[in-house]
């Protein structure tokens, strides 16, 4: 999640260094263009001597959000044949009142080509075929920034409600955004979500973990990109819940994904049970409807 600078901030000492550093040679910063985006970090693009880069900053403290999102970047290119992936070129989180900041590769932007949702859809499930022995991933990870425990589970369930479900409840009710009652609500739900979640067992999937329509570009070469990623090893339908969220994904590409991995029968039905993880998230980050949102949710499933 990215969004437009509210103020100037002069990066290019540190970029200068961080990029001469990463790159050995020494890298002049010509410009730098403020982009808009969506909602927790500023972005620019710069232009320097070695090329064209995309850069992130977040003044966020105490929060690894940029060599978090590094290291998923890093998972998601190794995992992914199909997809691109930005390089990491440099992340530095903030520290001491310094903003940190993530620089990558920059991908031009392209028209939407031919066959570019259905290559969408089968890249996701060659990522999705990348597993590990149980849910959870090797660090915590943010999505936008909200923490995300990522406490190696054996059970689905377990890691689902306890580092999901449980922690966004919990960090909501500690802002007032739910009462009691509702805290109670959730507990209810809790108790009944294995019969609700019942399906075969899968085993853990790499997942992006923050797949709205905007963290997929569409690049010049004609193939889909992944970029603000979230990863975990979970449940491959928790990857849906954000993806049918918010729209924006053409029926080609979940009919690819069908076809090249077949979801369990009642996927769509389960489906608002891992939407809800995201309108918490959205609930603690922005508020508004999407506490009665998630409320709503609950309410259908006891």
């Amino acid at each position: 999640m990215t969004r437009p600078m509210n103020a100037t901030v002069d990066l290019r000492p540190s970029l200068e260094a961080a990029l001469s550093h990463a790159l050995g040679r020494s890298v002049k910063v010509k410009a730098q263009s403020r982009l808009s985006g969506g909602d927790i970090s500023e972005a620019m693009v710069i232009e320097s001597d070695a090329g064209r880069f995309f850069v992130k900053m977040n003044r966020a403290p105490d929060c690894a959000l940029f060599s978090s999102e590094a290291f998923s970047l890093n998972k998601l290119r190794q995992a992914s044949t199909r997809l691109v992936v930005p390089e990491v070129v440099h992340a530095e989180d903030a520290t001491d009142g310094r903003p940190g900041f993530l620089v990558t590769e920059y991908l031009e932007p392209g028209p939407h080509e031919r066959g570019h949702d259905e290559v969408l859809g089968r890249g996701l499930a060659e990522l999705h075929r990348v597993s590990a022995n149980q849910f959870g991933f090797d660090i915590d990870t943010f999505c936008g920034l909200t923490r995300q425990p990522n406490t190696w589970t054996t059970s689905w369930l377990d890691f689902y409600v306890t580092h999901r479900l449980q922690h966004q409840v919990s960090l909501a009710y500690d802002k007032g955004l739910f009462d009691g009652c509702a805290r109670r609500a959730f507990d209810q739900l809790f108790d009944v979500l294995d019969d609700r979640l019942a399906s075969d067992p899968e085993p853990p999937s790499l997942i992006h973990g923050d797949l709205w329509a905007g963290n997929v570009l569409k690049i010049r070469d004609g193939r889909p990109a992944l970029i603000d990623p979230a990863c975990s090893y979970a449940h491959r339908e928790a990857e849906l819940g954000m993806m049918l969220l918010f729209g924006g994904f053409h029926e080609r590409t979940l009919s690819a994904y069908h076809e090249a991995y077949p979801l369990a029968p009642g996927w769509k039905q389960r489906n608002p049970l891992y939407q809800l993880y995201h309108v918490l998230n959205h609930a603690n980050l922005f508020g508004g409807h999407y506490v009665a949102e998630a409320m709503s949710i609950v309410r259908r499933f006891l």
